[in-house]
């Protein structure tokens, strides 16, 4: 069975491409972009990557 790590990212609105590009090179997957709580102006960004042994 796959086993999974996951991160949460701030996305910057003037580098979101940037940003998304720079992750998915590392080998996340982008699962879903949501308001930041605690800033309703910012978005978040959760990833998901399979993990190493």
């Amino acid at each position: 069975m796959s086993q999974w790590e996951y991160a949460s990212v701030p996305l910057l609105s003037h580098a979101t491409k940037q940003i998304l590009d720079t992750w998915g090179a590392d080998g996340w997957e982008l699962v879903q972009v949501v308001p930041n709580p605690e800033n309703t102006e910012q978005l978040v960004a959760y990833l998901k990557r399979e993990k190493t042994a």
